[in-house]
């Protein structure tokens, strides 16, 4: 029995009954939403439990199939009705517990789509949209940085000298220029003023050096790099590799000897320029504001298209998602170049006022001293940070704070409710979704350990789904109609977003590279001739609609027959070694399927219990899911956004004529972690262990 019946759709569809139904929704939203907690569990039986969120409710699902002639559709725009849910369902139940969660949703929904029409109606860019902030309160506190604040006059101002400065040196709309410095006001000013005159630019991450630098730059084709001075020598070595830019011009904002680099000083340049705002540029809302690049684990960096559009989506999203207010003050530590700290916290300072704290550094131990000494009620993260944060000695300034929110992405569900319960936190803001793509949820009734849900009962509002995907090749399973499959609750799947190229908010814009952003689109996938974008993630879906992030497709791996999460053997490992940094992740054994399992693990000191850290893989995981490897590094390699590269630790394997760093390998007749030399590994080649 489905739980919405079919022949209602028209009637809850009408205009009448969608006026009344927003009514019910903004008060439905005024309602506090409470913080859902567990008891109190010990560290083993907390061991026990994660991982496997929402067990009971997944194993219930698996009565609740989906109908798949009438199961839950993408929006069918062309007839501009909300389709309501129809799956087989023997009770109300779903409807029960979600109806208030999806009607508020409903309504945030509708606020942040009416704010991105306002937009379109008025073709509005950013700059624009930052001008009038600045009309309506110039004086007001804009950016904090370090013990400096500055007002949105001054950023104005400062963005206006920014673009008359590149416009009188010949730079026009459509040239794209690097921006290669460490987070600070002067960043945000010079892409800000760039944009108002067209110009392009590249938001190059601080970290990258040599050949990852170079391909950066000239894979936009760049006419200019403007640098801080305390990436002088990084600007000095990657230069010879930039000798296919002809023409290049370097500027450096801060002491520099043009001995090193034959580049003009923007600290002379920018205060002789005028600080009215341009008038030789009139942007539109699909111009591109600039370029943010992926994270680059599993390859090099590839330029994902940023357009005025996107960013005020993505502001929105976050702004009216998790009800931020005029007066929220915010504060982000994570790095201005990358979507997280750059869009989605700075956003909400250029598109609706906020006053906003940054850091050029993160650092885990002034984390809360930054929260106080700006006086933030929103700070931001990403899943690392937290463990990083953790990880500190406890102190007062742990609830000195004001924060009312974190938002963010990759908060590890083994350590969210300590998280909340240590520095009390009234609300976590779990968000999933990627510089580039479409297909982006968040979680806004502090359900731990779910990065959003799709709803159940009206699934075609926001048009994502999960589909059903081959565990050896991760490519999507078709049926006969050669259509892609959805996923039942609680069985894994790909997260994919239906593309809308008329709509903002479902609009893929894919990346510089034509070619990256092909493999980023699946065609045919629920009806002829429709798109989608591949997340490229596995999520898992429980009976209410919650979604829970599985794994990144190519990282699952099979071993024995079973599929092998890494994320939530990593979340184990990182509890049991009290958050010391590991990565998991599938070696070839030569004569076996599959990959067996191995963990790389950050300990300088080597001061890991193999023992105890075995002791407890074995109570807390099933036996295929035990890392049969383990090497211990000094040091992970991380990206700009502390996410830890494993890719050349897979390559590397568990070969020791390769690897200098200690291996051990686990003897399952003597139940422990044993050195791993070159005797014992040609022993595993050839079957004799």
């Amino acid at each position: 029995m489905p739980i919405i019946r079919k022949n209602r759709t028209a009637d809850l569809c009408s205009s009448a009954v969608a006026r009344c139904l927003l009514l019910v929704c903004a008060s439905i939203d005024e309602r506090p939403v409470p913080v859902r907690t567990k008891p109190a569990l010990s560290r083993r039986q907390d061991l026990r439990r994660a991982g496997h969120e929402d067990q009971e409710r997944v194993a219930h699902a698996q009565g609740l199939q989906e109908d798949p002639q009438q199961g839950p559709a993408l929006t069918d725009h062309s007839k501009g009705r909300v389709k309501m849910g129809c799956f087989g369902c023997t009770e109300c139940g779903v409807v029960r517990r979600t109806v208030r969660r999806d009607l508020r949703a409903l309504f945030r929904l509708s606020k942040m789509k009416m704010f991105i029409r306002k937009c379109r109606r008025a073709n509005a860019t950013v700059g624009e949209i930052f001008q009038r902030l600045v009309k309506k309160h110039p004086n007001k506190v804009c950016i904090m940085h370090e013990d400096k604040k500055w007002t949105f006059q001054e950023i104005e101002d400062y963005s206006n000298q920014v673009a008359n400065c590149f416009a009188k040196l010949g730079y026009t709309a459509g040239d794209d220029v690097a921006v290669f410095m460490e987070s600070k006001v002067e960043f945000v000013t010079i892409w800000l003023g760039l944009s108002k005159i067209g110009v392009v630019p590249a938001l190059i991450n601080s970290n990258l050096r040599m050949k990852s630098l170079a391909f950066s730059i000239t894979s936009v084709k760049c006419k200019a790099v403007i640098f801080g001075g305390e990436l002088i020598q990084a600007v000095k070595d990657a230069a010879p590799l930039l000798k296919e830019l002809e023409d290049l011009q370097y500027f450096c904002l801060g002491q520099f000897d043009p001995a090193v680099i034959p580049a003009k000083s923007l600290d002379t340049l920018i205060p002789e320029s005028s600080i009215s705002p341009p008038i030789n540029h009139k942007g539109d809302m699909n111009d591109r504001l600039f370029y943010v690049y992926t994270s680059g684990t599993t390859g090099m960096p590839k330029a994902a298209i940023i357009r005025h559009s996107r960013f005020m989506w993505l502001g929105a999203g976050i702004h009216y998602m998790n009800k931020i207010t005029n007066d929220d003050v915010l504060y982000t530590a994570l790095p201005l170049y990358h979507t997280a700290g750059g869009i989605l916290s700075l956003s909400q300072t250029i598109l609706f006022g906020n006053s906003c704290g940054i850091r050029s550094k993160f650092s885990a131990s002034k984390f809360w001293d930054d929260c106080i000494k700006y006086e933030a009620t929103i700070a931001q993260y990403i899943g690392e940070l937290c463990r990083y944060i953790l990880a500190q000695p406890e102190k007062p300034q742990d609830k000195q704070h004001k924060i009312r929110l974190m938002f963010g992405n990759g908060l590890r569900p083994q350590i969210w409710q300590q998280f909340v319960d240590r520095f009390n936190i009234p609300n976590i803001g779990e968000l999933y979704g990627s510089t580039e793509g479409n297909a982006n949820v968040i979680n806004i009734d502090n359900k731990v350990g779910a990065v959003g849900f799709m709803s159940r009962i009206i699934p075609t509002v926001y048009p994502v789904s999960l589909i059903k995907v081959d565990a050896n090749t991760g490519d999507p399973i078709r049926d006969n109609r050669g259509l892609c499959i959805r996923c039942e609750p609680g069985e894994p799947g790909e997260f994919v977003g239906k593309i809308i190229t008329s709509d903002p908010i479902r609009q893929f814009d894919g990346y510089v590279n034509q070619n990256a952003t092909k493999k980023k689109i699946i065609r045919d996938c629920f009806t002829k001739g429709d798109m989608a974008f591949l997340s490229g993630d596995l999520l898992r879906m429980d009976e209410d609609g919650y979604l829970f992030f599985m794994d990144r497709t190519g990282d699952t791996f099979r071993w024995r027959g079973e599929n092998v999460s890494t994320m939530e053997v990593e979340g184990m490992i990182s509890n049991i070694l009290h958050h010391a940094d590991s990565v998991v992740y599938g070696v070839e054994v030569p004569d076996n399927e599959g990959r067996a399992g191995m963990v790389a693990i950050s300990d300088a000191e080597q001061k890991v219990d193999l023992k105890v850290l075995l002791r407890e893989l074995w109570q807390s995981l099933p036996p295929y899911a035990v890392p049969l490897f383990v090497r211990i590094c000094d040091t992970l390699e991380a990206t700009g956004t502390f996410k830890l590269k494993k890719v050349d630790l897979q390559k590397e394997g568990f070969d020791p004529s390769i690897i200098k760093d200690p291996l051990y390998y686990l003897d399952k007749k003597q139940g422990a972690y044993l050195p791993l030399d070159a005797d014992t590994y040609n022993n595993i080649c050839s079957g004799q262990i």
